[in-house]
């Protein structure tokens, strides 16, 4: 897809032109660390996660994503929340500007071995406070903060 430009309320930001369903994930290992990725579009730390193919349910897309993405098999646990702010969108080289739609759910490992796929320049565990040292989108941050408060889904 190429680079990616993530606008966050920004009135200089172009109009969105698509609508993409969107998986994320909070995936953590026995040591309570989080599961991030850098990508290679943006080069900002993120969850592991991308969009839903025809064909598919949405657990099973994300499933495949983070098994692609981080070389893991994931069970999925619950909603974290879903993420719909019309005042986030990603522009990407090819024209496309798209509105944010996620929903970011909460993983268990249940098996797998650690992998960097095409989409990432790295992906590893992290503690909770090496997280707050790294570069990533706010609505990454957020994500993760709303799993941290482990409370019912959040709808943005």
């Amino acid at each position: 897809m190429g680079k990616r430009v993530d606008y966050w309320h920004d009135r200089e930001a172009p109009a969105a032109n698509s609508l993409v369903v969107g998986s994320s994930a909070v995936v953590m290992n026995s040591e309570g660390h989080i599961l991030l990725q850098r990508r290679s579009d943006s080069g900002n730390w993120a969850l592991p996660g991308g969009a839903m193919d025809i064909g598919e349910t949405f657990a099973q897309s994300a499933i495949r994503e983070v098994k692609e993405e981080t070389g893991f098999d994931v069970r999925i646990e619950r909603i974290v929340g879903i993420y719909s702010d019309p005042a986030h969108v990603f522009a990407y080289e090819d024209g496309e500007v798209r509105q944010e739609f996620n929903i970011c759910l909460a993983c268990t490992i249940v098996s797998g071995e650690l992998h960097v796929s095409s989409e990432s320049h790295d992906v590893r565990f992290f503690s909770i406070d090496e997280v707050a040292g790294l570069t990533m989108h706010e609505s990454i941050r957020k994500r993760i903060d709303d799993y941290l408060s482990n409370g019912p889904p959040v709808l943005r």
